[in-house]
């Protein structure tokens, strides 16, 4: 295995992990039908990626934090799970804001990090 795959195995690694603590942190601590723990984790992780983009990081670190930590970190996969699970307990408005607070709460963060970091 290369260099650039190390750090991205490792980056991966500790971005699971995280996940896996923020979303059980959340899903303990907040008692709601909407998915705060996977909803946190994609809008803190659009955030990060923007700001690491705009920040011309090094390519090494850039594999680490952006490949590794925000691919494994956020989640597209259980984001639709969610939705559809809120979809098949006919819990629409919890479902329509969910999608709608997650695609454009993480294109405005990704492009708020993004901004911030290329312009400060």
């Amino acid at each position: 295995m290369s260099a650039p795959e190390w750090f991205i195995a490792f980056g991966g690694l500790l971005g699971a992990l995280c996940r896996f603590g923020l979303s059980s942190y959340l899903k303990n601590k907040v008692s709601s039908p909407f998915p705060w723990g996977t909803f946190t984790v994609n809008l803190l992780g659009s955030l990060s990626l923007g700001i690491l983009a705009g920040s011309g990081v090094a390519p090494s670190f850039y594999f680490f934090a952006g490949t590794g930590f925000m691919g494994a970190f956020t989640t597209f996969s259980t984001f639709k799970l969610d939705a559809l699970q809120l979809g098949r307990r006919n819990e629409r408005v919890t479902f329509v804001l969910y999608l709608a607070a997650t695609y454009i709460g993480g294109i405005l963060l990704a492009w708020l990090g993004y901004w911030a970091a290329s312009t400060l």
